[in-house]
């Protein structure tokens, strides 16, 4: 088990072509590609799934907690890139879809705000240089 301050090692191992296997401390392994038409996801691409699994996770831990009726949550993660290389992430757009009965939209923009105000790693880590800008709905059963 790490801690915060406990060095994480990942690796990444070249499969063929463009494509690779990115494996984490704990050995889950995920498929990483540059070539649209090889099997993978592309390492930025990669960057806005960390992001929305990191704040969806913690959204739904807090919401959880406050006994919210949840039962469906999604993220879509929309991202402009700089026209120049390296090509950072310059705009970053979170959309969460909330489904349930009786959800208190307050809550959710307060779940929502701790996580990227407090307990997302990664939003943490691209505010640094890119916008990010989240919006929410709710949608019934």
């Amino acid at each position: 088990m790490t801690t915060p301050s406990s060095p994480i090692q990942t690796r990444v191992r070249w499969i063929e072509k463009t494509t690779f296997l990115g494996t984490d401390s704990r050995g889950h392994g995920v498929l990483i590609s540059s070539a649209e038409d090889e099997p993978g996801v592309s390492a930025m691409q990669m960057l806005l799934l960390g992001l929305g699994a990191c704040s969806m996770y913690d959204v739904i831990n807090i919401l959880q907690k406050q006994r919210q009726p949840l039962k469906g949550a999604e993220i879509a993660v929309n991202g402009e890139r700089g026209d120049e290389p390296p090509r950072p992430w310059k705009r970053i757009h979170m959309q969460f879809t909330f489904t349930g009965e009786g959800l208190d939209t307050e809550k959710i923009e307060r779940a929502i705000s701790l996580s990227i105000e407090k307990y997302c790693g990664v939003h943490g880590t691209l505010r640094e240089s890119a916008e990010i800008t989240h919006a929410f709905n709710v949608l019934p059963e």
